[in-house]
């Protein structure tokens, strides 16, 4: 049930975005969601893209530093309170949300959002017990 998402350690310089953005371009890599923290001195990068193994090795060969950590898609009502009623649902149980942000893709009435979770077992068992689905590779376009 989870996709790779691909971390990258930047820099806090400018042009650093740019650079990660254009090289996963020329190697036809599609961006599907973008998140980004940082601090004074330097930046989280976070990524999941069409092809995770294609994107880590062209990052890797560029000398960036990466982690890939699976994470979970789930399908929201792209409504009013849809994500409200997903996080109060998830408040009255014990599943401990370490950070979330959502895709680009919009489908069949849904907003897609991304979790981390500290245990996705017990998240997706959760969420399956109330009839709310997962995201799959093919609906979000990715291998």
């Amino acid at each position: 049930m989870s996709v790779n998402q691909i971390s990258v350690f930047l820099e806090n310089r400018k042009g650093q975005l740019a650079e990660i953005t254009t090289l996963l371009a020329d190697k036809g890599i599609n961006l599907r969601a973008i998140s980004i923290a940082e601090t004074a001195d330097y930046g989280l990068l976070r990524i999941i893209v069409d092809d995770a193994d294609k994107a880590s090795s062209a990052l890797l060969s560029n000398g960036n530093i990466i982690t890939m950590t699976p994470v979970v898609v789930v399908g929201v009502p792209d409504e009013p309170a849809g994500l409200a009623q997903l996080l109060s649902l998830l408040s009255d149980s014990d599943i401990d949300i370490q950070y979330m942000y959502s895709l680009f893709t919009h489908a069949n009435g849904k907003a897609y959002m991304v979790f981390r979770v500290e245990d996705e077992m017990s998240f997706t068992a959760h969420l399956a017990s109330h009839n709310i689905a997962f995201a799959t590779k093919e609906e979000l376009g990715l291998k």
